[in-house]
């Protein structure tokens, strides 16, 4: 089933994730968000003429890799310096700014490339270039992207730790990159939704299931409150090779339902007294799943209310399960 009806937002889904997509503001080293960038132009109308908008088209490979080609502003000749910045989001440290040579390739172009090798931290990074000509940093635009390789990706089956890097466009229309690198890695795929639960197909990477793996469902009202959270909801795995499989019933979740909407977060555990790995959706070209995926929210009783529960897709494209409460509409 893929027709959803959806739920109210509550203040649970902040939780899912501390980076949002907000803008660097012109403090955050000399690269001004839109709306500064606007009133610049204005201030320029009668004056020196703004800067061309740099676009930068990108190039995926099938290992996580990017190339990005930039068109080179007129009468500009990038000094050896030049290079293409990422910068995380929220961060400071010196693992939040990545620098990538920017050098030519062919007339009037210019190449950077962010190889998989490369880790990159999981957050939301923006894209600057930096012309080594002393001025400050140009946020760049998107161009054309070439993301067919991300599509149904498969990774090699021994890989120990994933990266995961896709290339969008900010709510101001800025290039940005959402990465993600983690190890083991639990796929989710295919999910089919019925009246009493959801199954739930994927893929284990960098690790395989062994005696006593499980799937299981916790509730997130946990890490703010362990010692009254209920206990998690687990469930045994089906497996084939890296292949799994597993069936959630919804009653479970509705008996443990206290008000409100309540969401439940999904883990694999690969063997007994393994680490949990978190399943999500990461291998395609789709930077933010909630918007796309959609699974419908389903009618379940619990005594005298009646609750609807369904899947969804976090702002970090993990996998979870909604309860949602009669107030919840």
């Amino acid at each position: 089933m893929t027709a959803s009806r959806q739920l109210s937002w509550t203040g649970d889904e902040t939780k899912e994730s501390a980076a949002i997509d907000q803008e660097a503001t012109a403090g955050s080293g000399g690269a001004p968000d839109g709306r500064a960038r606007r009133a610049g132009r204005r201030k320029r109308a009668d004056g020196p003429a703004a800067p061309a908008e740099l676009r930068a088209d990108c190039i995926a490979d099938s290992a996580g890799g990017l190339t990005f080609d930039l068109t080179a502003p007129q009468d500009t000749a990038p000094a050896w310096s030049a290079a293409l910045v990422l910068r995380r989001r929220g961060g400071d440290g010196a693992d939040d700014e990545v620098r990538l040579p920017l050098g030519p390739n062919g007339a009037g172009r210019l190449r950077a490339v962010l190889p998989s090798t490369v880790a990159l931290g999981e957050g939301r990074w923006n894209a600057y270039a930096d012309l080594g000509d002393g001025d400050a940093l140009r946020r760049l635009q998107p161009g054309l992207n070439d993301l067919r390789s991300l599509v149904d990706r498969r990774p090699l089956a021994g890989i120990g730790r994933l990266g995961v890097r896709i290339p969008y466009a900010t709510k101001l229309g800025n290039l940005a990159l959402r990465s993600w690198l983690r190890g083991p890695h639990a796929e989710a795929g295919d999910i089919l939704v019925t009246p009493d639960g959801m199954t739930v197909t994927g893929r284990l990477y960098g690790a395989a299931p062994a005696a006593g793996a499980l799937a299981e469902a916790r509730a997130r009202r946990a890490a703010g409150s362990p010692e009254t959270a209920p206990a998690p909801v687990t469930v045994p795995l089906t497996v084939d090779g890296p292949e799994f499989c597993f069936t959630l019933p919804y009653e479970e979740l509705a008996d443990r339902w206290e008000h409100g909407t309540e969401p439940w977060d999904l883990w694999l555990r690969p063997a007994e007294g393994a680490h949990p790995v978190r399943i999500a959706r990461l291998l395609d070209d789709v930077a933010d799943k909630k918007q796309v995926f959609s699974y419908p929210a389903l009618p379940v009783s619990a005594g005298a209310a009646q609750l609807r529960i369904g899947p969804y897709y976090t702002l970090d494209n993990d996998l979870a399960v909604r309860v949602a409460g009669p107030e919840a509409g």
